[in-house]
């Protein structure tokens, strides 16, 4: 399918969009410090779009993540990050393709609230999800201070994206259907393959583990009988035969002590 479509439209697929897209919020931002009001004026919400200003449709993907500058340039760096390894790991179109599906989402799910202004949360968070699932083990150094594994960071990203739609307004939870979709869209088949390879693996060391079990723990040295077989009875080790030697409550007392011939 992603073959067919990179033949038919991969020569519209933009080269390092992640950066046009960073530059355009940064630019954004530096026009919103010099008019706090611009912002609302970019933001995507539907109700507007139906009255006529449909240039929502595109400003809101370029409003900055946030006021702070500091915050604004860790979120740009990490955005940059991820995004241009997503691009070369899968290639422009792809790449590009994924971020359109986040978009039609996102604004799909808007207007089923149509007076609550749409996040472009989609370009980030699908993208960090994206990066965390192909790099789980890759150590972001936050600030340069603390050093943690980004699977560790995404799991609560899930676990945050669970309680927002186990307890968040309607608008909440559209947002995140919109920011997971492409992510399901894109390594549903991955996961199901996780899942059932996690699960046949499971399954085969519980039966390699079933198959190393030993058949019983204690034996009668005199008649043979063992705790699968009587489970109910009492073994017992005798101090006076040489190893470990175990009899059943009617051996005990009544059995030829072991000893090594060099002991005697």
């Amino acid at each position: 399918m992603f073959r067919f479509l990179e033949k038919r439209f991969g020569r519209f697929a933009i080269p390092n969009i992640t950066a046009y897209v960073i530059l355009a919020q940064v630019a954004m931002y530096l026009m919103v410090h010099a008019n706090p009001q611009f912002a609302t004026k970019m933001l995507l919400i539907p109700k507007d779009v139906m009255a006529g200003e449909v240039f929502r449709l595109l400003t809101f993907v370029i409003v900055p993540p946030c006021d702070s500058p500091l915050w604004a340039f860790f979120f740009w760096y990490l955005f940059y990050l991820m995004g241009t390894a997503l691009e070369r790991f899968w290639g422009t179109f792809k790449y590009n393709l994924f971020l359109l599906v986040g978009y039609v989402a996102t604004v799909a799910t808007a207007f089923i609230t149509p007076e609550v202004p749409a996040s472009n949360w989609f370009l980030e968070g699908t993208v960090f999800l994206a990066f965390a699932w192909l790099n789980p083990d890759f150590v972001l150094h936050i600030f340069y201070v603390l050093a943690v594994r980004i699977k560790w960071l995404a799991l609560l990203t899930w676990i945050g994206f669970g309680f927002i739609v186990a307890f968040g307004p309607w608008s909440a939870r559209l947002g995140v259907v919109a920011s997971v979709l492409n992510f399901l869209i894109f390594f549903g088949s991955d996961i199901r393959y996780r899942m059932t390879h996690g699960h046949r693996h499971m399954f085969g060391q519980v039966r390699r583990f079933s198959a190393a079990k030993p058949e019983y723990l204690h034996k009668c040295e005199a008649c043979g009988i063992t705790d699968t077989s009587h489970p109910q009875e009492d073994f017992r080790y005798c101090s006076k035969c040489t190893g470990d030697v175990a009899y059943c409550s009617e051996h005990l007392r009544d059995h030829a002590h072991l000893v090594d011939a060099f002991e005697e």
